[in-house]
């Protein structure tokens, strides 16, 4: 019996836990994992690599760079056939792309080549897109460009979070995986090189980027309070001179705009924030000063409105 390929694998997050999981079910041998300490000044909701590496005795590093002599020779020493990246945060530079046999490969979570870089749900979102997914393909020394192996597809509904979309992106990771793995592991896997000119390349979000902009359109604005609704930062403004916290919006096509700029108001329990195209978002969830809010709440303490967005 032949001996089963071996992999290394770097991966982080909800992807990389259920990519792994792959790999295990398909028996590939795994003689080492590469992942990340949690960041205690990070908002942690998703699984922990680290924590199903454990679980099968499959030894565990966490470096700071990847890219280390140390690092590089320890995933040499395991003489793989393969390496992974399953949602790794750091680049993986050539000295270490080189080291498998049989190549390597790195999920990410967009329809290559749409969404190259950083944070691809969240882009999509904000962007209006209605579709997405997770694409794995050939790693090089540029960031998502090398040829495709398998992508699948998954929809982005209008009131969609980012969240919801990641968790959809998760298992269209998992489903893409574990439909090649086959080929990729008899060597028989075909792959599409990528047409670089479309789609592009976006970078990081900081959470000062979500500070809304009331001259946008209601759409654009519901797409971004959906975007990075929690458990990311969430869409931000100023109202009555204190922080306010937009976290669910919903698009009213049939209310009809009462001034002549944007204006936050409430009224029948519910608030509504007239936008800079005149259209209506409803919204749904909000904090005010760091504290949740309810229509009924804000009409108490503050009256009906309206009240100038800016």
């Amino acid at each position: 019996m032949p001996p089963l390929p071996r992999a290394i694998v770097f991966a982080y997050h909800n992807v990389g836990v259920r990519c792994l999981s792959v790999l295990l079910a398909h028996g590939v041998n795994i003689p080492l994992v590469v992942t990340h300490r949690d960041n205690p000044n990070e908002n942690i909701w998703f699984d922990s690599v680290a924590e199903l590496a454990a679980q099968h005795d499959i030894p565990t590093i966490t470096p700071d760079d990847p890219n280390t002599p140390e690092v590089i020779e320890q995933v040499r020493a395991a003489q793989p056939d393969f390496l992974f990246s399953f949602y790794y945060r750091n680049m993986l530079k050539k000295a270490l792309l080189d080291i498998p046999t049989r190549g390597a490969y790195n999920m990410h979570g967009s329809l290559l080549p749409q969404y190259r870089g950083r944070v691809p749900v969240n882009w999509a979102i904000i962007k209006g897109e209605r579709e997405t997914g997770a694409t794995l393909h050939v790693m090089n020394e540029k960031p998502d460009n090398g040829a495709i192996v398998d992508q699948q597809a998954v929809p982005i509904l209008p009131d969609d979070t980012a969240l919801e979309v990641f968790h959809k992106v998760t298992c269209a990771a998992e489903v893409a995986l574990d439909r090649c793995l086959p080929g990729l592991l008899a060597g028989t896997a075909r792959f599409t090189p990528q047409d670089l000119s479309q789609g592009g390349y976006f970078g990081g979000r900081r959470p000062e980027d979500g500070k809304i902009d009331w001259l946008q359109s209601a759409q654009a604005i519901h797409n971004l309070v959906r975007a990075v609704a929690p458990p990311y930062p969430g869409a931000y403004t100023l109202l009555a001179g204190k922080p306010m916290r937009v976290l669910k919006t919903l698009l009213e096509p049939q209310r009809q705009r009462r001034a002549a700029a944007p204006v936050f108001y409430c009224e029948n329990g519910r608030c509504y924030a007239e936008c800079g195209d005149g259209k209506v978002l409803r919204i749904l969830a909000f904090e005010l000063g760091g504290k949740a809010m309810s229509a009924d709440e804000w009409i108490a303490a503050s009256g009906t409105g309206p009240l100038p967005l800016t």
